[in-house]
């Protein structure tokens, strides 16, 4: 999920918590403690400072991404907060661990997917049943702040609802996203599904051979193809992958790539971003004239 939304399920946690009792010190850990680490996985972003061999793409979402964090950030938490504010209260430590867990688990269901079983597991485990950017969570989280204000309805119990809302929504738009995939899987020999920011409404990139398909599907409508792609499968990638590193981490992050291999330009992109007439996730080498 973008910043933003992080953020935003940062807040909601803090929100469902009954802070009635609690002094204000243990209510700035608390909030420090759910809005951190609903962001700190992403602390991943500064390797592009020390990535000199085209590996971010691989590192970002990676290990800090990965179940097995969860407990060490949670740890990590509960120790800045008894430094900063001498707060000592279990409950600190799992509303760390339940910030993180959500963020990872939230970051399987997009495009992007994660490294969630690392360092067990290379493999990038992505869904793509929820936009990156999902608009109907940013109005469940802005309902449930209009409603604390204007009743006098107990916050924590209004975003508890909220959370369930938000349970509900991933269900309900994953459901449906998984019936689609099985659907399409009998056509195509290689599959990917990305969320359109429309709720109920998919991308669906399938690949046979060397021809890509990218349709517009939903449950209640027949498929609608956008884009029709032609990948030059016989092209020989090694020198691309050794003048351009960020390629060879693409063709492995990707569930599958488009190679382009014409007069100009060597490269390869991955199909799920393809906005406009190009991939923004697209690496290539200029050829000589």
């Amino acid at each position: 999920m973008d910043t933003i939304t992080h953020t935003l399920f940062g807040l909601a946690l803090y929100g469902s918590v009954d802070k009635r009792e609690f002094p204000k010190g243990k209510k700035r850990a608390l909030l420090f403690t759910t809005v951190v680490g609903s962001q700190i996985p992403d602390i991943d972003v500064i390797s592009r400072l020390w990535d000199t061999e085209g590996q971010y793409q691989m590192w970002h979402r990676g290990i800090t991404h990965s179940i097995f964090m969860v407990p060490i950030w949670a740890l990590i938490l509960t120790l800045l907060c008894y430094l900063f504010w001498r707060v000592k209260d279990r409950r600190i430590f799992l509303m760390g661990a339940l910030a993180v867990f959500i963020h990872n688990t939230s970051d399987l269901f997009n495009a992007w997917g994660t490294g969630y079983l690392e360092p067990f597991s290379a493999v990038r485990i992505t869904f793509g049943t929820i936009p990156i950017i999902d608009f109907v969570i940013w109005a469940l989280i802005l309902i449930g702040f209009i409603t604390v204000k204007k009743t006098k309805w107990p916050s924590f119990q209004v975003y508890r609802f909220v959370w369930v809302a938000i349970v509900l929504h991933v269900v309900i738009q994953t459901s449906q996203g998984y019936i689609i995939y099985q659907q399409a899987s009998t056509t195509y020999e290689e599959l990917a599904l990305s969320a359109n920011f429309i709720p109920w409404n998919y991308n669906v990139i399938g690949k046979n051979g060397g021809t890509v398909e990218i349709s517009e599907r939903n449950l209640w409508s027949k498929p609608n193809i956008q884009v029709v792609l032609f990948s030059e499968e016989e092209a020989d990638l090694d020198k691309l992958f050794a003048e351009r590193p960020e390629a060879k981490t693409l063709y492995k992050w990707s569930p599958f790539v488009v190679v382009v291999d014409d007069d100009e330009r060597l490269g390869i992109y991955d199909p799920r971003f393809y906005r406009n007439g190009q991939s923004f996730l697209f690496e290539y080498i200029e050829k000589e004239s």
